[in-house]
């Protein structure tokens, strides 16, 4: 070994012991007559010394010292006169008396320091550098010690880890597959998997009754700071269930996670119909760590000769409470906020409820002060609040107030990365009506299940179907979703019929499925986690690629490796995919 300990764990009480360390040199300072080293490796930061008393070689060698040297250095430890109570390793230093140089460095491009001068392309340029620094460390031990203990919780539960095929079959419905083409196979290809759903529903059928995988799943789809094209769940699927067997069972596994991992206990996990959240919150994964609940005042403000108003689907808002000091630049403010192109609302209207009792509103001409009373009884506003209202048509009018939600939420500071309010929503309509191609979609995927009640429905109304399916939110973040599955085979024949499939073209792409239901498949159920987005939840963070090894940009592009690239002429060719070549 090129050390006999590492650079995070000297204390005083190993004064006098001599060592051996091996890192990357942080930083230097040359104060003339005494040269201090930041030695670093992944444990820590130690002080390396070269004082009059080292041979001048060793002094000399040591000024020569650059950057992200690689270095091993050998001396006693002796307690620091100027201890640095930042670091672990901060009541002590090395007396170096022999110093070996294992690799120079060029310059690089940023500082390898928690708050780094490189922009993100640059970072993930020289991703290898950007790793070295403390912040991303932690990230990929706190992804390894989330995994780790995922594995514990699963295991004590009976599930068994089973991998599953990554090269499978392209399937119509959700995201665009990535597809490899198959050499030996001309003119076909495999898909790249959006998620292990049909292999864990066969291992079902095959009796493997707990299974579940930390699994790389691929989606060719539009990225955002939540999403990657290549991204990892953790995935469980369980026969012989109920959905409050799902919903209890996984409820444990965040529990063991955030006590195991975190040290917080959270105990209380409520549940909400997907009905509620649309109306309460205007989201199916409202953030729960502050209130501002949707009111809704159609009934009451129509009819008073305010067009937006008297013409609108939808009159709803919320009230913020203690918040009537807003200032008019400051309502101006949310009012540009709303109208941006991705919220789209057409204006706000604001109620001020003084200290004085005196109701202000910026339609003060249409509503009597006893008007804008009722309205702010409907909010069960008080003196200091201030309520927000926007109007249009129903969806679009839920979806600007919650943005707006948020955005207050923010500025009030609601929003505190380590204060965790989980929630499960559950009763998700089945399917969802596209007015573009005249269809049906289903919600989750074809393969979930309509809740018992509601399966009639599917011959007379099958919008009004509801599915036997979960998400489970945390501070307004889908963590993770599943469902009861269908594992009947005329059941699922029905639901592939409403989604547009022909009895070829289900059997086609789903035959393998359906044929393993007629050989005795218990009912089963299971969730996937998004566990990307579960490790940068419990770091307190909203973008994913920080607790990725090597995320892709924006565009979809690995910037380190420069992927995707063209391939040669030849392997075109192999692949029968000559109508490439001239490019």
């Amino acid at each position: 070994m090129l050390r006999t300990h590492n650079c995070g764990e000297l204390r005083l009480e190993d004064q006098g012991s001599r060592v051996l360390l091996s890192g990357w040199v942080q930083r230097s300072r040359d104060l003339g007559g005494m040269t201090f080293i930041d030695l670093r490796d992944r444990y820590g930061i130690t002080q390396l010394v070269f004082n009059m008393e080292s041979d001048a070689t060793l002094r000399e060698q040591a000024r020569k010292l650059g950057r992200e040297w690689v270095i091993t250095a050998e001396g006693k430890v002796a307690e620091r006169s100027n201890k640095n109570a930042k670091l672990p390793t901060g009541d002590i230093e090395i007396m170096v008396d022999k110093l070996t140089v294992l690799n120079e460095s060029v310059l690089p491009p940023f500082t390898i320091e928690n708050n780094t001068d490189g922009g993100d392309e640059l970072r993930m340029k020289y991703r290898y550098l950007d790793l070295r620094r403390t912040v991303l460390k932690e990230n990929m031990e706190l992804r390894h010690r989330m995994a780790f203990e995922t594995r514990n919780y699963l295991d004590t539960q009976k599930f068994l880890e089973i991998e599953t095929p990554y090269m499978i079959k392209s399937t119509p419905e959700g995201a665009r597959d990535f597809v490899v083409p198959s050499r030996m196979n001309p003119g076909e290809f495999y898909a790249l998997p959006q998620s292990p759903q049909t292999f864990k529903q066969i291992l079902m059928v095959a009796g493997f009754d707990r299974y579940f995988q930390i699994v790389r799943c691929f989606r060719d789809e539009d990225l955002r700071a939540d999403r990657q094209p290549e991204f990892t769940q953790i995935d469980c699927e369980m026969s012989f269930v109920t959905q409050e067997d799902i919903l209890n069972t996984f409820e444990g596994l965040a529990r063991h996670l955030f006590r195991s991992v975190l040290n917080v206990d959270i105990m209380d996990f409520p549940r909400m119909t997907y009905a509620d959240a649309m109306k309460r919150y205007g989201s199916d994964k409202p953030d729960l760590r502050f209130g501002m609940e949707f009111t809704e005042l159609t009934d009451l403000v129509s009819g008073k000769g305010f067009k937006v108003f008297d013409e609108a689907g939808l009159v709803v808002g919320f009230n913020a409470t203690g918040c009537h000091e807003y200032s008019r630049k400051q309502l101006d403010a949310l009012t540009d906020f709303v109208r941006k192109p991705q919220i789209g609302a057409a204006g706000l209207v604001y109620i001020k409820y003084g200290n004085d009792g005196v109701l202000k509103s910026s339609v003060d001409k249409f509503f009597t002060p006893e008007d804008l009373k009722t309205i702010a009884g409907r909010f069960g506003a008080h003196e200091g609040d201030l309520m927000l209202i926007l109007a249009g048509k129903e969806h679009k009018t839920r979806k600007a107030l919650c943005e707006l939600r948020l955005e207050m939420g923010n500025q009030l500071g609601f929003r505190d990365p380590y204060n965790f309010k989980p929630l499960w929503v559950v009763d998700f309509p089945l399917l969802e009506w596209d007015e573009e191609t005249s269809r049906f979609y289903a919600m989750h995927h074809p393969f979930t299940s309509p809740k018992p009640e509601d399966i009639p429905l599917l011959d007379t109304d099958p919008g009004q179907v509801r599915a036997n399916a979960y998400d489970l939110v945390m501070n307004g973040v889908e963590i993770g979703g599943g469902s009861i599955r269908i594992h009947n085979k005329a059941l699922q024949n029905k639901m592939l019929g409403i989604l547009g499939f022909s009895e070829e073209e289900a059997q086609k792409q789903f035959g393998f499925l359906m044929n393993a239901f007629e050989f005795g498949a218990p009912p089963h159920g299971g969730i996937a986690f998004g566990f990307d987005r579960w490790c940068a939840l419990f770091g307190g963070q909203e973008s994913i690629r920080d607790f990725i090894a090597f995320p892709k940009n924006n565009s979809g592009r690995d910037m380190m490796i420069d992927s995707p690239s063209t391939i040669k002429d030849e392997q075109l060719k192999e692949l029968c995919l000559e109508i490439k070549i001239n490019r």
